[in-house]
């Protein structure tokens, strides 16, 4: 008998990135990002997010992404643009804060403020962001899907 129940996305744990070097890696995203480091090997680095992470992982062979890409979401999006920019990366959207790494992973970088997605007072705590907000809209948003904190 086949069961009818499907289950519910609930969140991302992690993304894993393939690149060349996990040294070089390393350096590149500690140019525009403050961050932890969960672990590493010869062929791996984990990047804490608080409740979530990145892994970067040595051997990339594909072409460079086109389309497909993942948002990354930061407490301050001005400031990222700012360093890609005196890093001498480029933007490759009008609309987003979209680049590429050196090995061909495009990245979107989404501000926390004024999107749906949350963390919950504890894991901001933990991470040291106890006082991000939200805009309105975002609020709203959530709000309207029944998220919205009381």
């Amino acid at each position: 008998m086949t069961s009818n129940k499907k289950a519910r996305p609930v969140g991302v744990n992690h993304v894993a990135l393939e690149v060349g070097d996990i040294e070089e890696a390393l350096k590149f995203y500690g140019e525009f990002l403050e961050f932890t480091l969960r672990s590493k090997s010869d062929t791996m680095a984990f990047i804490d997010m608080g409740d979530q992470f990145i892994a970067l992982a040595k051997g990339r062979k594909q072409p460079r992404d086109d389309e497909r890409h993942f948002g990354l979401v930061v407490d301050d999006k001005e400031a990222v643009r700012q360093r890609l920019d005196e890093m001498g990366i480029e933007i490759v959207s009008s609309r987003f804060l979209d680049f590429y790494d050196p090995w061909g992973n495009r990245i979107e970088i989404v501000g926390y403020q004024g999107i749906q997605f949350t963390k919950t007072p504890p894991v901001l705590n933990g991470m040291g962001l106890p006082d991000l907000g939200k805009t309105d809209a975002a609020l709203k948003e959530l709000a309207d899907k029944g998220m919205a904190a009381e």
